[in-house]
């Protein structure tokens, strides 16, 4: 991204959390986030609506003999009647279904809500269809009022937006962040005086990924529920790499796999020569979620970014409610809740998806490990964040559905990742990468070369930085690092850049025996060593004595330094 575009989203971010901070006052993260996103989602229907309106006006107007679109002005008899015409016309729903964009109705567009949010409550701010007066009640009235209309007109919507007038807020602090956003351009955005070339759907797009964050930071454990650090969703997508296929994370928690997805087909079309809008067309969103506020939060993500996806019916259990049984994905990633204790039901014994032994009763990681592999195509490739554990415990039945896996040849790499990357758990974790076919598979365009009874091993434990005093991140580097050494090691020869070789400390390509010599324990630390130290060609002896006799020489200089602060303290009268 351009540096400039960069600066204007970043004081985008800042200014609008500003605003919207300020009903922390009156609400708790959990509840403020719903009507922020909300007011986000419905300035980006209506600008995006608007956006169609202007170009629709514009064809209206230019005479071309393959412009369908083309109103003559000479078909009328006045200006007045020409004019007319075209404010009929642009109310056609057509219009803007052909162009996947919302129907925003008179009363949802934000224009509209501005105007009306600024007046004294009570008044007079249009009529309905019956002709009668309707009286602005409050603010939060006339946003939940919006949200109805939007639902009314697009039934993809209906039931994903939060309504806000259970939460009793200020007007005047409505109209506050109502006018913060009004006083924003997200359609012809400028910085400095320059024009910016990004649209509003990436601009809100962005505002909308760094409030989950945000606001994930903000409720702490509660947050993670919906939100997955960006980094790690970055490497998950760039090393399983998404180009066409059905696409499905049965924990979908806001949706951040998906988003990634459609961003991984974007950044790679000038490399691989294809254009990402018709790319993105070959992929199928599917996904999963039972909380019903982070399922909602899904979907308005997706609406957002004009993503097409299927999110079941409803929220649901992905254990107890498969929303998609009959699903056979080509890319599944997930990050589910670690080590979930209450998940149980007598209803899943003898389940057809336990095919490598039934989880244990007490913690459900090898419960979505299977329940991804039963939705997992026969060349599909799947990755699965889950506690460290995971790769080492014997614990009820766990070392023995591992074995089964290891044995099955379904494990294609781990990878252990350092401490501190997520802001709701400091419990260590690592991604694990299955697939059913080690002999073929594409990568992006690429065949695979044949992986069968081996395991790659990457210990990422000490790759990224600390991006501030508790939480680490990974730079684009460390990100290329790891995905670059699994793709060099599924595609050997046909890999574009150095071939893969093991690497002491960071990564190394296992067989099934040297698995079985560990117990079929998958920690990548057992398997790549330890980093080989330079020597510095100093014999130990010399070295022990030059160190021995600097330590000396310091605890002689302490014994000074104490002696002379004691001798202050007894000139001021404390002596100890």
């Amino acid at each position: 991204m351009h540096s400039l575009e960069q600066k204007f989203l970043n004081d985008l971010d800042d200014k609008l959390w500003k605003a919207a901070d300020k009903l922390r006052s009156s609400l708790d993260a959990a509840n403020y986030k719903h009507i922020v996103l909300g007011l986000i989602f419905l300035k980006y229907v209506s600008d995006a609506f608007d956006e169609r309106q202007s170009e629709l006006k514009t064809l209206f107007a230019h005479q071309d003999d393959n412009n369908i679109y083309y109103m003559a002005r000479d078909h009328y008899d006045s200006d007045e009647e020409y004019q007319q015409a075209i404010t009929e016309e642009l109310e056609i729903l057509d219009y803007y279904q052909e162009k996947n964009v919302f129907w925003v109705p008179k009363a949802a567009r934000w224009s509209n809500i501005r105007d009306a949010a600024a007046l004294p409550i009570g008044s007079i701010i249009w009529q309905d269809e019956q002709g009668q007066d309707v009286k602005l009640r409050s603010v939060s009235w006339l946003i939940d009022n919006a949200f109805d209309e939007i639902e009314k007109a697009n039934p993809k919507l209906k039931g994903i937006l939060n309504r806000i007038g259970q939460y009793q807020l200020d007007n005047d602090k409505l109209l506050d962040l109502i006018n913060t956003f009004s006083d924003t351009s997200f359609t012809n955005p400028e910085y400095n005086g320059e024009q910016l070339s990004l649209h509003s759907k990436d601009i809100l797009g962005h505002v909308y990924e760094y409030f989950l964050g945000q606001f994930a930071l903000a409720e702490g454990k509660q947050g993670g529920q919906y939100y997955t650090p960006k980094s790690i969703v970055t490497l998950i997508v760039e090393m399983l790499q998404p180009y066409k296929g059905r696409v499905y994370d049965p924990a979908m928690g806001s949706g951040g796999f998906f988003v990634s997805s459609e961003k991984f087909i974007e950044q790679h079309a000038q490399e691989k020569h294809y254009k990402a809008s018709e790319q993105k067309k070959h992929i199928s969103i599917y996904g999963q979620e039972s909380n019903p506020t982070t399922w909602k939060l899904a979907a308005m993500n997706m609406a957002i970014r004009g993503i097409d996806f299927n999110f079941g019916k409803k929220n649901a259990d992905s254990f107890l409610e498969d929303q998609h049984p009959d699903l056979r994905a080509d890319f599944v990633m997930a990050n589910p809740p670690f080590n979930i204790k209450d998940w149980w039901h007598a209803s899943l014994e003898n389940d057809v998806r336990w095919k490598y032994g039934t989880p244990p009763q007490g913690n459900a990681n090898f419960a979505w490990m299977q329940h991804m592999l039963h939705h997992l195509s026969p060349t599909g490739s799947m990755a699965l964040l889950l506690a460290n554990g995971s790769m080492s415990s014997n614990t009820n039945n766990e070392g023995e559905i591992r074995k089964n896996l290891i044995e099955a040849d379904l494990v294609e790499c781990i990878v252990a990742l350092p401490g501190q990357l997520f802001t709701n758990t400091q419990i260590p974790a690592c991604i694990w990468f299955l697939t059913k076919d080690k002999k073929n598979g594409l990568s992006l365009d690429k065949k695979k070369a044949n992986r069968e009874g081996k395991t790659l091993f990457i210990d990422a434990r000490n790759l990224g930085y600390m991006k501030d005093r508790v939480l680490r991140d990974f730079t684009d580097a460390d990100i290329a690092k790891i995905t670059n050494a699994l793709h060099a090691w599924q595609q050997g020869e046909n890999f574009e850049g150095e071939a893969y070789q093991d690497e002491k400390g960071f990564c190394f390509s296992a067989e099934l025996k040297d698995i079985q010599k560990h117990d079929y324990v998958l920690t990548p630390g057992r398997y790549v060593g330890a980093v080989e130290q330079e020597d510095d060609g100093e014999p130990f002896a010399e070295k022990m004595l030059r160190l021995t006799a600097q330590l000396k020489e310091q605890f002689a200089e302490s014994a000074v330094l104490e002696s002379e602060i004691k001798k202050n303290l007894k000139g001021l009268g404390y002596e100890f």
